[in-house]
């Protein structure tokens, strides 16, 4: 079998185009969000609602552990254990929003002493973590962080479970 071989034509005048290479660069990562400014004592107010949070959760552990101690009747085992899942979580929940949103916005934040809320029945065990998850949808609202909101959704995760287990289970 024979082969041709195609030529060219030659035409007077005519240039022959060069095939030209594009190097592109790697897509950098991201940038991070510029650290949040200093606005005073406490410093932005995403900074003030971060520690506020963190020394809410704080506070949790320490109102739904009393909370936990003091449940009796009808379904109380079953708070009890609930409630003890809930005040083992907290902090483990608390330092990771705090060293997270720490390392992402280079500061230390600043709190301020509140006290304990005080949970004498589980309805009031209940409303406490209503309150909690709404403190914690505002500040995921607020956040340029995705990793710490995602942090902070586990933290709803570990709320409504123990809602419903409260709720529910007797």
């Amino acid at each position: 079998m024979a082969t041709r071989m195609l030529k060219r034509p030659d035409a007077p005048g005519t240039a022959i185009n060069k095939i030209e290479s594009i190097v592109t660069q790697p897509k950098s990562e991201p940038a991070k969000p510029e650290p949040t400014p200093n606005t005073g004592v406490g410093g932005s107010s995403l900074d003030n609602m971060v520690a506020a949070c963190a020394s809410e959760l704080m506070n949790a552990r320490t109102s739904f552990h009393k909370l936990h101690l003091k449940v009796t009747g009808d379904g109380s085992f079953s708070a009890h254990t609930a409630l003890n899942e809930l005040y083992d979580a907290i902090p483990e929940f608390a330092d990771t929003l705090v060293e997270g949103y720490q390392g992402a916005a280079e500061k230390i934040l600043k709190y301020n002493e509140v006290p304990s809320r005080t949970l004498d029945t589980v309805a009031d065990g209940v409303g406490y973590i209503r309150d909690i998850y709404a403190i914690i949808n505002k500040l995921q609202g607020m956040l340029p962080y995705s990793e710490i909101v995602n942090n902070l959704d586990l933290v709803k995760d570990a709320l409504n479970s123990a809602k419903y287990k409260l709720l529910f289970l007797k």
